[in-house]
């Protein structure tokens, strides 16, 4: 069954390394269906129906995504907030769509590894600048998978450094 990569990148025609990863899944179409976000919804007005319906179809889920002032971009968490609805994704009595489902988080960063952390920069692990989308995941039931994250890419665009984190990439989302 396929994996389902939900793309969030607000400017995808200049990036490097979301760019990379989308030619890298869309090369192998039986295995990976990518869902861009800000095209499929460039006014910003979300299926919902649609996009609950792709949930249902899936049992494992990738939001792909760069950190983004340490989150994820905005439509992103417009997604969350009107994708799983009570009676759909949660409730008393009904709900739970995506419950047993396979989450997890695909970040590209800036930021060195060591920057994250206690002892680093920024002060906290990327755990739990994730920590919300753990949180909303327990929620609805799902089983929410430690993120897959690539440095340093403020500071090392290199097409090596890109094309080492390919093969991470896919053996990270193969191992769901």
């Amino acid at each position: 069954m396929q994996t389902l990569v939900i793309v969030t990148h607000p400017n995808i025609e200049n990036s490097i390394i979301n760019k990379r990863w989308i030619q890298a899944l869309e090369s192998q179409p039986e295995k990976y269906k990518v869902h861009q976000l800000y095209s499929a919804y460039p006014d910003g007005k979300i299926n919902i129906s649609a996009e609950q319906q792709l949930i249902e179809q899936h049992e494992k889920i990738i939001f792909q995504f760069p950190l983004y002032w340490y989150s994820s971009p905005p439509l992103l968490k417009q997604w969350f907030d009107q994708v799983l609805t009570y009676g759909w994704a949660y409730g008393s009595n009904s709900g739970h769509k995506a419950s047993g489902k396979k989450f997890a988080l695909a970040i590209s960063a800036g930021e060195s590894a060591d920057a994250f952390g206690p002892s680093g920069r920024l002060k906290n692990t990327l755990e739990e600048l994730t920590r919300p989308f753990a949180l909303s995941i327990a929620y609805i039931k799902g089983k929410f998978i430690s993120p897959f994250a690539f440095y340093d890419l403020e500071f090392n665009t290199s097409a090596l450094w890109v094309e080492k984190s390919v093969p991470e990439y896919l053996a990270y989302i193969d191992g769901l």
